[in-house]
């Protein structure tokens, strides 16, 4: 599984990736966590607020950090 974290190092967008990293250790999931930090690719995404998380290129979430269950729920 590939996961993106859209967003310019802000500390939301640090506390999705780590919610995110937690929460697909918890379901023992297989994944690759990258940061996505270039304005022009976060655009490629049509994602206008931060922090987003994109699961396998698609857009879960954007403008908001998730709970951990919600953040599960996205990764299943």
């Amino acid at each position: 599984m590939e996961i993106l974290i859209l967003g310019t190092g802000c500390p939301k967008c640090e506390k999705l990736a780590a919610e995110t990293t937690a929460a697909a250790e918890d379901l023992g999931l297989t994944f690759a966590l990258r940061k996505v930090t270039q304005v022009a690719d976060i655009m490629k995404y049509g994602v206008m607020l931060t922090p987003a998380l994109v699961v396998d290129g698609k857009v879960k979430v954007a403008g908001k950090v998730p709970s951990r269950d919600e953040l599960k729920t996205m990764l299943t």
